[in-house]
């Protein structure tokens, strides 16, 4: 089984997955951790390839798909590493990270909630996140100032989003959640909607949606979401391509 290990540090679980079995490509950045995966931990190991360097761009550059992706996440890059993630070609069956728990519990939150959000939304269209166990700072080295949880994804059988109106949905979805005490038409005027049409076409695509310009990002379901996506979709494929604003 192929593996994507990001953040190895000194290669305590990456030893667990080679003795597993696994095929695992670490992704590293600690000049000091590499040394020491490197050239003390694995440097005879046929089945452990070491990638240095950010993995926001490194993880770029791979060209294939592996089987299984974990790690603990840093927490100043995780939310910014799972949206790479979740946006990329490169998305395995299963994916197991540790993260700060309110980070978390924003993935996993649902429509309604205060923690609903563009994240929570980008980690559940392709995956079912579901927190498996908490992480006491104090089994961490040096110890945290935060409090950690484990998340499982699992990828969904069918994704939520119709591959031919994810970028669509995408654009909405920012657009909806960029300023949260605005209402969604606001928001939708301010964003990159409002450079794409015209005022007169926000208001179609509301009236349309059947979904209240006063409402906000948070209130909406997944049905509103894509009732949305679909109501701009068919707006701007259906208006003269110079019907934009100046």
């Amino acid at each position: 089984m192929t593996v994507w290990e990001i953040g190895p540090g000194i290669g305590s679980l990456t030893k667990e997955l080679l003795g597993r079995g696994a095929s695992v490509t670490g992704f590293e950045i600690d000049h000091g951790f590499c040394r020491v995966l490197r050239e003390f931990a694995f440097p005879d190991e046929p089945s452990f390839t070491l990638v240095e360097g950010d993995v926001l761009s490194t993880m770029k550059e791979q060209t294939t798909v592996p089987k299984r992706i974990c790690g603990n996440l840093p927490y100043n890059i995780g939310s910014v590493c799972l949206a790479q993630l979740m946006e990329s070609p490169r998305r395995p069956e299963r994916m197991i990270f540790t993260l700060q728990r309110e980070v978390a519990e924003r993935i996993c939150a649902s429509p309604g909630s205060k923690e609903w959000s563009t994240l929570s939304i980008l980690c559940q269209m392709d995956y079912q996140p579901l927190i498996r166990f908490a992480i006491k700072a104090g089994c961490f080295y040096p110890e945290p100032n935060v409090r950690s949880s484990v998340l499982l994804f699992e990828r969904r059988k069918e994704g939520r989003i119709p591959a031919g109106l994810k970028e669509n949905f995408l654009m909405v979805v920012r657009d909806l959640f960029a300023q949260r005490r605005k209402t969604i038409r606001n928001n939708l005027l301010c964003g990159k909607i409002g450079e794409t049409i015209l005022a007169s076409g926000v208001s179609s695509i509301l009236d349309e949606s059947g979904v209240s310009p006063s409402c906000r990002g948070e209130e909406l379901d997944w049905d509103a979401l894509l009732s949305l996506t679909n109501a701009f979709s068919r707006y701007v494929s259906s208006v003269p391509s110079d019907n934009t604003p100046n």
